[in-house]
């Protein structure tokens, strides 16, 4: 289960809707308990992905589908990751996880999601369809490597 307040949930839609029709993307920081996380913070981060990120993937897609860019990709830049990391770590909180949209697509992980993703995080992806949001869902990595959807709870 992963918890939330209403006004973290509200900045992720926000920050979903600003962002559209590219991907949004940021980190959740927090606390964990057990198989329990409690988001503290949500900190948006800049979507980094670039066509030199695209190049440089070894199943580029095929002439029929929609070429890789911010509309249908995120990556989050390492030097942010590190630099965040560094400083929850001086505030006792930890990156328990990573939120990311997908514009006029459902809120599931993709194959790509699941390529890049890392046991420990949890995954809140936000579907938008023409700008409006639609839902929000959480996903964590089973043992398979296998997404599994995560409870969301909203907290005071």
């Amino acid at each position: 289960m992963i918890y939330f307040s209403h006004q973290q949930l509200q900045q992720i839609h926000r920050h979903a809707q600003i962002t559209y029709p590219e991907e949004c993307c940021g980190l959740l920081l927090g606390n964990l308990d057990r198989d329990d996380k409690r988001v503290v913070e949500v900190r948006e981060t800049e979507n980094s992905w670039t066509s030199e990120i695209s190049d440089n993937l070894p199943n580029s897609p095929s002439s029929n589908e929609q070429p890789l860019s911010k509309k249908n990709r995120f990556t989050i830049a390492p030097y942010t990751l590190l630099q965040v990391q560094k400083e929850v770590r001086d505030r006792n909180l930890n990156i328990i996880g990573i939120y990311h949209s997908h514009p006029d697509y459902p809120a599931i992980p993709s194959t790509f999601d699941r390529e890049i993703a890392w046991s420990s995080y949890s995954y809140l992806i936000v579907s938008l369809i023409q700008g409006k949001f639609i839902e929000i869902r959480s996903w964590k990595l089973d043992k398979n490597q296998q997404f599994k959807e995560e409870i969301i709870t909203v907290v005071a």
